[in-house]
């Protein structure tokens, strides 16, 4: 079998498990008996369960980047349902994939988890900020430097909501999104109705079956 091929199997079957049972459940001996290999070949590809949960994040990365590109091409959309559609499509993702999310959390896993973002940020910043550039032509937003400006908001919105370091209560993380709403809005110098039309998107596009 082509090496390629076997990698993918093996991935094919940790994803599966760690959907189903969570990062935490499973084992290299779990998924070498599942995939019906043998340990040795594991490594091969492999140097660890963790190597393992960082390909397969990475996988969820490019879901959601491929997606987010998807949307930003449609032409009948205006920039602010794209946007809206956009972070929708994320969350949707972001929800399916919630046992690989949980496994970044994990204290021991902090570095990947960094890692994780950062390629979340390079990547899903420069599909934003052509959004946003329609948006300005479309005169619903005022940005000088879309690129760094949306960087700068994913970041923030990273580090505030992409890990449970902080153990926000109910009360704060809701306070917290509100206010990140008010400073998107502020930064993108967006208006209450544009604002109200993007949070509209996310919502109808977040209750989607299939992504």
């Amino acid at each position: 079998m082509a090496p390629e091929k076997r990698r993918e199997e093996i991935l094919a079957v940790a994803t599966e498990l760690i959907f189903s049972q969570g990062f935490d459940a499973i084992s290299v001996d779990l998924i070498v008996q599942t995939a019906a290999i043998a340990k040795g070949t594991f490594y091969y590809y492999f140097d660890s369960k963790k190597a393992v949960l960082e390909a397969i994040a990475l996988r969820v990365v490019e879901r959601m980047v491929e997606a987010a590109r998807e949307i930003s091409e449609q032409p009948g959309l205006n920039a602010a349902e794209k946007i809206g559609a956009i972070l929708g499509a994320q969350k949707q993702i972001e929800q399916q994939a919630q046992s690989v999310v949980d496994g970044l959390h994990q204290p021991g896993n902090r570095l990947l988890h960094d890692r994780i973002n950062i390629e979340l940020i390079k990547a899903f910043g420069p599909v934003l900020a052509q959004v946003v550039e329609q948006g300005c032509a479309e005169k619903v937003f005022d940005v000088d430097d879309p690129l760094s400006t949306m960087q700068f908001i994913l970041a923030g919105s990273q580090m505030l909501f992409g890990h449970d370091a902080f153990n926000w209560t109910a009360e704060e993380l809701a306070a917290r999104q509100q206010a990140m709403v008010t400073l998107v809005g502020r930064t993108l110098n967006a208006t209450p109705v544009t604002m109200q039309a993007i949070l509209q998107s996310i919502d109808k596009h977040a209750q989607r079956k299939n992504i």
